[in-house]
């Protein structure tokens, strides 16, 4: 009697399931400036698993096809906020962004984030962005000798600003906003989040400081209220309910 070969037997049954892999093509955004003063775009086809992250399919094109493809990584576990990129025309962090969520069937854009200098293909200067951060005073101010203690605090006055903690400093926020886009001197949103988050720690002291910084014409009153960087947080921080916040405690000086 003949023995059946593979080929003749049904795969299921022999446990043999279809591949997971597709073909993606990925069209990045590439400059060099010491190439060229331009930007163009360039196509990549890649075997992956749809489930697999953008990062991955990044990694893969620059560890086997293209080892001067540029771009910023370091946890790939959505913390450490460097990865921020535009996928699709979205601002997404690559490392949380599954490519099975993104249309595969179609090219996957991936382009540096808007608003700031664009150094190399995905990586962008982040200068003025934590110069609007540090200009803010994003630390904890208060008077008088050090204690000999913890300062406590309630779990309802810990819960007023507990939004604004999630900030991981991606720029996603404040470069998907138009204003920052026309204009750079504009604080931003992730500037203005993190103010916030100790404007209204009750620990602080400096409240009314840093409320007079964000009440420079760059400050928190260019804001459009267009809801991108509510849109863009990748850790679902209600941004936009953020800054208003700021703006009635201007207006009321209470916080």
């Amino acid at each position: 009697m003949a023995t059946p070969t593979l080929d003749k037997i049904d795969k299921a049954e022999a446990g043999f399931a279809d591949s997971p892999f597709i073909t993606a093509t990925f069209r990045i955004r590439r400059f060099n400036p010491e190439v060229s003063d331009e930007a163009q775009w360039q196509d990549f086809q890649i075997e992956i698993d749809p489930k697999e992250r953008v990062l991955d399919a990044l990694h893969k094109i620059k560890w086997e096809l293209d080892g001067t493809l540029t771009f910023r990584r370091s946890c790939a576990h959505g913390i450490c906020g460097s990865d921020a990129m535009r996928i699709n025309g979205k601002n997404r962090l690559a490392c949380k962004t599954l490519i099975k969520d993104i249309n595969p069937d179609k090219p996957i854009t991936v382009e540096a984030i808007k608003g700031l200098t664009v150094l190399k293909d995905l990586v962008v200067d982040m200068d003025p962005f934590f110069q609007a951060y540090r200009d803010v005073m994003p630390f904890l101010v208060t008077k008088g000798n050090e204690p000999t203690r913890e300062r406590l605090q309630s779990a309802e006055d810990r819960e007023r600003f507990d939004d604004t903690t999630k900030c991981i400093l991606c720029a996603a926020c404040t470069s998907s906003c138009p204003v920052f886009w026309n204009d750079g001197q504009y604080f931003g949103p992730a500037a203005i989040v993190n103010a916030h988050r100790f404007i209204f720690d009750s620990r602080d002291e400096a409240g009314e400081q840093r409320l007079e910084i964000l009440n420079d014409r760059d400050g928190v009153w260019r804001c459009r209220t267009t809801f991108n960087c509510t849109d863009a947080c990748p850790r679902g921080i209600e941004v936009t309910k953020a800054i208003q916040e700021v703006k009635r405690a201007l207006i009321t000086r209470r916080f």
